[in-house]
């Protein structure tokens, strides 16, 4: 059975489901999810249920070195076509890959509540943004969790309104994770795409000690 939480705790993450869902309840506080990321748990959830915490297993992650850069990437980083920013727009972003329309999902799981809450992580520097602009608007970028005292940076969402544009945005991220000696990007879970850029599978309890202190 999957327990319900109310206090500010988790179950051992070793205890997922074997989807990943580990608890159901609680809420999206910032001492939560802060406690949440920290133990290489994320929610995803629909509007109007309860908040759903997940720990997959495997786990999908990039490790910076790995990154796949095509040339057609490198041709268009190389071109200066888009402006990069960090930290300038983060609503923004958020909000643009809540709108975004994915393949094979129906809606939106970036809940109102959702909005709010990484807000507050990002005004306090543990969520961060990159945006990318095409003639001053804002037509790609990325958000999500850096958790700077264990190198890891916590993928959340991308989106893009033009070709390559949250690749580029991507690779601009990992060149400053590289920079900073970053051990691994948390991508959550398997996609074709993520694997196209040199994202891997690897267990749980691999990803974990990766948190440890």
């Amino acid at each position: 059975m999957i327990p319900f939480i109310n206090a500010m705790s988790f179950p051992d993450p070793r205890d997922a489901s074997l989807d990943g869902l580990l608890a159901y309840g609680g809420d999206l506080t910032t001492e939560r999810l802060l406690l949440a990321y920290n133990s290489g748990i994320f929610p995803w959830y629909n509007q109007d249920e309860p908040v759903m915490w997940w720990t997959p297993d495997p786990r999908m992650v990039l490790f910076p070195e790995n990154f796949k850069v095509s040339k057609s990437l490198k041709k268009t980083v190389k071109s200066n076509k888009f402006k990069i920013t960090f930290n300038t727009a983060f609503e923004q972003v958020m909000m643009q890959c809540a709108k975004v329309k994915r393949e094979g999902q129906e809606g939106t799981w970036i809940t109102t509540e959702m909005l709010s809450a990484y807000k507050k992580l990002h005004e306090l520097e543990h969520a961060i943004s990159v945006e990318v602009w095409f003639e001053e608007k804002l037509v790609g970028g990325l958000y999500g969790i850096d958790l700077k005292n264990k190198k890891v940076f916590c993928g959340e969402s991308m989106f893009a309104l033009m070709s390559d544009a949250s690749k580029v945005g991507f690779y601009h991220l990992v060149e400053k994770l590289k920079e900073e000696n970053y051990h691994l990007i948390d991508c959550q879970v398997y996609t074709v795409h993520l694997e196209s850029l040199g994202a891997e599978e690897i267990n749980r309890l691999t990803f974990l000690s990766y948190l440890e202190d």
